[in-house]
């Protein structure tokens, strides 16, 4: 078996058709229908199924996509971590982050970090929790900003906690001088983040520990959506303090004792070590966290450097 082979593989389970994956890869198809012939009979098993109009993946395809997938990213992680070590000054940083820490911690880090390392590229990606633990796993990103969640996260990735946060009541308008209960929202219209959001899962969660049925006025909604709904007056959203910060159009009430808390992490995968950019990326956002203005209801954890 061959990185070769592997990335021919993997262009055909994404392209779904011969044709279209050889002139992605700009080879001949008969060139790439050779080598993924080459793989089947390396493996033992036919690894696609002809279906009309292009190609399936046979249930030992399945089981391969991820492994290849993990050794394909692998691979270009050490031709660049060469490449960084004989002093080309180059490299690469994925960062995944949630949608409320891709608005409001990542900006600064990345100026921080872009304006003494100008050579590395920077790619994001914003999404759930969920979604950035599988990418890290299958090493399509090398660092991630996520919620940790109470039972754990995957035993394959080391967390290190770097913040703690509160939920706060957004609205247009004051809602009242004091602490809000999740009671008093009993009849308010609320606005509710979309299916894999972490933001939705916490807020249905305390909902449910008060014995309280919510009233969605607007579901399905990405974090500036929710926002930008909630300034517009239609209705009240749970979301994390930090980033109603710089939005004079949204108020921040605090939730009553013992509100809504949720731990920050900085997640990578345990077994591959962090590549020299992926590492100074860490460091710098280490620093940041330590030295920036936080807002109220958020806590530095104990940091490790």
């Amino acid at each position: 078996m061959q990185i070769q082979h592997l990335r021919y593989f993997v262009a055909v389970a994404r392209a779904g058709h011969f044709t279209r994956a050889a002139a992605s890869l700009k080879v001949s198809q008969p060139t790439l229908s050779k080598q993924i012939h080459s793989l089947e009979d390396d493996l033992g098993a036919p690894l696609f199924r002809r279906e009309r109009g292009g190609v399936v993946l046979t249930p030992a395809g399945e089981v391969l996509l991820p492994v290849a997938r993990r050794i394909l990213a692998d691979a270009d992680t050490a031709r660049r971590e060469v490449a960084e070590l004989v002093g080309l000054r180059r490299g690469r940083v994925r960062l995944g982050a949630t949608p409320s820490l891709a608005a409001a911690l990542v900006p600064p880090v990345l100026r921080r970090f872009h304006g003494a390392h100008p050579g590395i590229e920077l790619h994001v990606e914003q999404s759930g929790s969920q979604d950035l633990v599988r990418h890290l796993v299958g090493g399509e990103l090398d660092l991630a900003l996520i919620i940790l969640p109470d039972q754990g996260t995957d035993p394959a990735l080391l967390a290190e906690p770097i913040l703690r946060e509160s939920l706060v009541l957004a609205s247009a308008r004051e809602e009242m001088p004091g602490p809000v209960r999740i009671t008093d929202l009993r009849d308010r219209p609320l606005l509710m983040f979309r299916t894999g959001y972490d933001l939705r899962d916490a807020t249905l969660a305390a909902f449910r520990r008060e014995g309280v049925e919510p009233s969605f006025v607007v579901e399905g909604g990405e974090m500036d959506t929710v926002l930008g709904f909630v300034e517009a007056g239609l209705g009240v959203a749970l979301v994390p303090g930090m980033v109603v910060v710089g939005r004079p159009g949204l108020h921040a009430t605090p939730l009553a004792p013992p509100g809504i808390r949720r731990t920050v992490a900085l997640a990578h995968r345990r077994e591959t070590p962090p590549t020299h950019a992926a590492a100074a990326m860490r460091a710098t956002l280490l620093d940041h966290v330590a030295e920036a203005s936080l807002p109220p209801g958020v806590e530095r954890s104990a940091l490790e450097r």
